[in-house]
C-alpha cells in the first residue's frame, strides 16, 4: 500500500505552529513598537509646544508689567505737588521735567496743555503733534493710558536727535526672510505712557530698540539656569515689524542678531494674520521651538512681535537616541527570542509529525508501526502511553497557573495603588491651581478697587491743600471742618493701605521694624476683651521677656487677633484661653515662642490638615476661609512658622515661633 498523502503546506501543523510562534515577534511586536514610538514622538512635540506657550505667556506678562509701571510713574508725577509748583512757576517747567525724566528712566518726557501745546524736558527738542497719539487724547480726558507705539524717524529726530541716532539698527541679510529693499530700521518702538495732569497731561516714552537689559530680564525670567536639558539655550526677542530690535539670539558667539529678520512664514502668520505662532521655526541660523505673539499699537495696528524659544537640536537628538535604543533593543530581543522559539516549536511539531506518520502507516496496513519511546518524556509522549501521567501533569499545570494568577493579582493591586496615588496627587494639584486662581482674582479686584479710590482721593487732598493755601488766615474759623475732612481722608488712606496690603502683602511688609512680643500682646488684649466677656471665657496669661522680633506690629496683632478669635469661637459655652510668650530652648533658629491654647471642641485630623488652605472654612457662610491662610503668610514673611495640635473634645493649641531680630 502507498503512504497517506501529506497535507498541504498551509494546513500542516509545522506551518501553523511556526506562524503562531513568529507572527507576534516579527509582525505584531514591530507594529506595536512603531505605534508606540509615533505616539511618544507626537506627545513630546505637544509637550514642547505647551512649554513654549507657557513661556510666551510669562514674557507677555513681564512686558505688560513694564507698561503698567511706566503708566503708574507718569500718573504719580501728574498728580504730584512738585508738578503743580513747576506749572505755577512756569519758567522752570522744562528743567523740572528733565530731572523727572532722568529720575524715572524715560527716554523722553513732556507736558502737553489742553490745547495741544507741548513743554518738553530741557535736554530734548520739540514734540511734533502730540494730539495725534491716542494715549495723549485719553490722558487729556482724564484716563491714564499705556501702549506700545512706533514713532517715525522724523518725529523722533525732532524730539531727541541723540535718541534717534541711538536706536538705528542696520538690517542684516537673513535666511528664509521675506525680500525687502530696506537697509536699516530707524523707527522706534516705544512704551508710550500718558496721564492726566492739572491743565493738560504728562507724556513719557521708553524706547525698546537696543534695550538689551529689558530682553535679558525676560530671558532670565523665562529660562532660569538649569531649566533646559543638556546645552539647551533659551532665547527672547522683541520685533519691530519683522526686524529684531532687542534680542539675545546670537548671530556669532558674542554678537547679538540685531537687525536680522523673522522668517517669511512667521511674518505671514503673526504680522499679516495677527495670529500667535506656536511651532518650530528657523531663527537666524538654526531651528527653534518658538512662540511669537503679535504686538498692537494704540491705533490697533499690528506693529511687531514678542518671541521666546529654545533650540530644538537637543530634544531632537534625545528623540533620535531614544528611537535608536528602542530599535536596538528590539533587534537584540528578536535575535535571541526567534531561535529559542524555533527550538521550542520544533520540539512540539517533530513528535506530532512522527505520530502522524505512524498513523498513516497504520492506515496503510502496517499495524506494527509504533511511535516508540519518545526521547523526551513530555505531554505528547504521555498522550500515547500514560493517560494517568497526563492527568498528573494537568494537576501540576493547574497549580502553576494558580501561582501565576496570584502573582498577576498582586501586580494588578500594586498598579491600582500606584494609580490611586497618582489620582490623589492630581486632585491636590488641581485644588492648589483653583486656590491660586481665586487668590489671583481677589488680588486683582482688590488692587483695582484701591486704585480707583486712590485717584479721586488724591484729587480731593490736592484741592483741599490748595484751598487752605489760597484762603490763608481766613481758614482759621473753619479749622474744625478742615480737620474733620483731613481725618476722613486719612481714614480712607488707611483703608486703601489695608486693601493693598491684602492684594500685594510683599510690597507693604515693614521688614525693618523690631518689636517686643510681650508688650504687643498686652496692647492687643483690649481688642479681644469684649469677646472674652461676652463668651464667659477666662484668660490665662503667662508672658516672659523675649528678644526683639522683626515684624510689623500691626501684622503681629492681626495674627494674635485671628488666632484668639478662632479660639473664642471654639468655646461657645465658655472655657479657658491660655496665652503665653517665652523662649523655646530646644529651637535655636526660632527661639521666640507664642502659645495660644483653648479648651474648645478641637478639630478632627482631616480638618487640621487643611485648616491653613485658602478658602477652607468650617463656619459655612459665616467664614471666608482666608483668616488662617493670611495668618500663616504673615508669620512666614517674618521668617517664622506656625504649628497646631488638636484633638476632638480636648481643645486646640497653636504654637507660633519667630527668629530673634538681628542687633
Amino acid at each position: 500500500m502507498s503512504e497517506a498523502p501529506r497535507p498541504p503546506l498551509r494546513s500542516s501543523v509545522r506551518t501553523r505552529l511556526l506562524l503562531i510562534t513568529l507572527f507576534p515577534v516579527l509582525i505584531l511586536l514591530p507594529l506595536l513598537l512603531l505605534t508606540s514610538v509615533k505616539s511618544l514622538s507626537d506627545r513630546l512635540d505637544e509637550v514642547l509646544i505647551a512649554k513654549v506657550h507657557s513661556e510666551l505667556t510669562i514674557a507677555r506678562q513681564h512686558l505688560r508689567g513694564l507698561q503698567e509701571s511706566r503708566g503708574a510713574a507718569v500718573e504719580v508725577l501728574g498728580q504730584s505737588s512738585a508738578l503743580m509748583s513747576a506749572l505755577r512757576d512756569g519758567g522752570n517747567l522744562a528743567e523740572f521735567l528733565e530731572g523727572q525724566r532722568i529720575r524715572l528712566g524715560f527716554d523722553f518726557l513732556y507736558y502737553v496743555r489742553a490745547d495741544g501745546t507741548p513743554v518738553v524736558a530741557s535736554s530734548l527738542g520739540s514734540a511734533p503733534s502730540p494730539l495725534q497719539w491716542p494715549v495723549v487724547q485719553s490722558a487729556l480726558q482724564g484716563t491714564t493710558t499705556t501702549a506700545i507705539d512706533v514713532m517715525d524717524a522724523a518725529s523722533l529726530k525732532s524730539l531727541s536727535p541723540n535718541l534717534a541716532a541711538r536706536i538705528v539698527i542696520p538690517l542684516v541679510q537673513t535666511k528664509a526672510a521675506a525680500p525687502t529693499d530696506r537697509t536699516q530700521e530707524d523707527r522706534a518702538m516705544l512704551i508710550h505712557a500718558a496721564a492726566h495732569a492739572p491743565g493738560g497731561a504728562i507724556v513719557g516714552g521708553l524706547a525698546l530698540n537696543r534695550n538689551l537689559g529689558f530682553i535679558d530680564d525676560i530671558n532670565a525670567l523665562v529660562y532660569p539656569a538649569g531649566s533646559l536639558t543638556g546645552s539647551g539655550q533659551g532665547t527672547a526677542t522683541l520685533f519691530l515689524d519683522d526686524v529684531r530690535i532687542s534680542t539675545n539670539v546670537r548671530l556669532f558667539e558674542d554678537v547679538r542678531a540685531l537687525g536680522t529678520r523673522v522668517s517669511a512664514a512667521v511674518r505671514e502668520t503673526v504680522l499679516t494674520k495677527g495670529m500667535t505662532w506656536l511651532d518650530r521655526a528657523f531663527v537666524v541660523n538654526d531651528w527653534y521651538v518658538s512662540g511669537y505673539h503679535p504686538l498692537t499699537d494704540s491705533f490697533g495696528k499690528t506693529v511687531g512681535m514678542l518671541y521666546v524659544g529654545f533650540l530644538e537640536q537637543d530634544f531632537s537628538a534625545a528623540k533620535e537616541r531614544t528611537l535608536w535604543q528602542i530599535g536596538l533593543a528590539f533587534l537584540i530581543v528578536a535575535l535571541i527570542s526567534v531561535p529559542v522559539l524555533l527550538l521550542w516549536a520544533r520540539s512540539i511539531f517533530r513528535p506530532l509529525e512522527k505520530m502522524n506518520a505512524v498513523i498513516g502507516k497504520v492506515e496503510a496496513g502496517q499495524f506494527s508501526a509504533r511511535v516508540g519511546k519518545a526521547p523526551i518524556d513530555d505531554e505528547i509522549a504521555r498522550v500515547a502511553h500514560h493517560l494517568d501521567s497526563l492527568l498528573d501533569q494537568l494537576e501540576e499545570r493547574d497549580r502553576i497557573l494558580r501561582e501565576w494568577a496570584e502573582v498577576l493579582e498582586q501586580r494588578v493591586a500594586e498598579r491600582t495603588k500606584e494609580l490611586e496615588t497618582a489620582n490623589q496627587q492630581l486632585d491636590v494639584t488641581t485644588r492648589q491651581l483653583i486656590v491660586s486662581e481665586k487668590l489671583a482674582a481677589i488680588g486683582e479686584i482688590t488692587a483695582g478697587v484701591a486704585h480707583e479710590i486712590n485717584n479721586p482721593l488724591a484729587v480731593i487732598q490736592g484741592n483741599l491743600d490748595v484751598i487752605q493755601s489760597e484762603i490763608g488766615p481766613a481758614a482759621l474759623p473753619l479749622r474744625t471742618e478742615f480737620n474733620l475732612i483731613q481725618d476722613r481722608i486719612q481714614a480712607i488712606h488707611i483703608l486703601i493701605g489695608k486693601l493693598l496690603r491684602f492684594a500685594r502683602p510683599e510690597e507693604f511688609a515693614d521688614s525693618d521694624v523690631r518689636i517686643e512680643v510681650a508688650q504687643t500682646i498686652h496692647d492687643t488684649l483690649p481688642l479681644l476683651q469684649h469677646l472674652l466677656v461676652k463668651a464667659g471665657i477666662r484668660l490665662d496669661l503667662d508672658l516672659h521677656p523675649t528678644p526683639m522680633v522683626q515684624i510689623n506690629k500691626t501684622e503681629l496683632q492681626q495674627v494674635l487677633v485671628n488666632l484668639c478669635v478662632n479660639a473664642i469661637q471654639a468655646m461657645p459655652d465658655g472655657g479657658t484661653l491660655s496665652l503665653s510668650a517665652g523662649i523655646d530652648p530646644e529651637d535655636s533658629e526660632h527661639p521666640i515662642l507664642i502659645r495660644i491654647a483653648d479648651t474648645g471642641y478641637g478639630m478632627a485630623e482631616d480638618v487640621a490638615r487643611r485648616i491653613f488652605d485658602p478658602f477652607y472654612t468650617t463656619k459655612g457662610r459665616d467664614g471666608t476661609g482666608l483668616g488662617l491662610s493670611i495668618t500663616r503668610d504673615i508669620i512666614q514673611r517674618a521668617g517664622g512658622k506656625i504649628d497646631l495640635q488638636s484633638q476632638v473634645g480636648m481643645g486646640t493649641v497653636f504654637k507660633v515661633k519667630f527668629p530673634a531680630a538681628a542687633d
